[in-house]
């Protein structure tokens, strides 16, 4: 069964939450977006070395009022793919990855969706 969105919220600064047609609601941090892009150079689908990045366990470290300057991570833009996927451009000058809305379901990290084996 293909999954179906019924509703995208999108904060560029915070991530993305999808309401499915079924009735399931996933919510989406930057930092876990960007570490499951499903790209080529990603995930290695070119037979080169996956290139992962590891922006979730960043967001759950502590705040360090002392720590130098880095750069945030953001969505500069969100499009539509046809009525299947969403591209996302990122801070970090990435953007070929296109993130369908089977792979977003699948990659959903709810209690709910992580007792499912899929």
């Amino acid at each position: 069964m293909r999954a179906e969105a019924e509703h995208i919220a999108i904060s560029k600064s915070k991530g993305i939450k999808i309401d499915w047609k079924d009735g399931h609601r996933s919510e989406y941090s930057l930092g876990y977006l960007r570490d499951e892009c499903p790209c080529a150079t990603c995930t290695g689908a070119h037979g080169t070395e996956p290139q992962k990045t590891n922006y979730a366990a960043e967001e759950a470290k502590p705040v360090n009022p002392f720590k130098m300057y880095t750069p945030t991570l953001k969505m500069l833009k969100v499009e539509e793919v046809g009525a299947y996927a969403i591209q996302i451009q990122w801070s970090d000058g990435h953007g070929s990855g296109i993130y369908s809305f089977d792979h977003l379901r699948k990659i959903c990290g709810c209690p709910q969706c992580k007792t499912v084996v899929q």
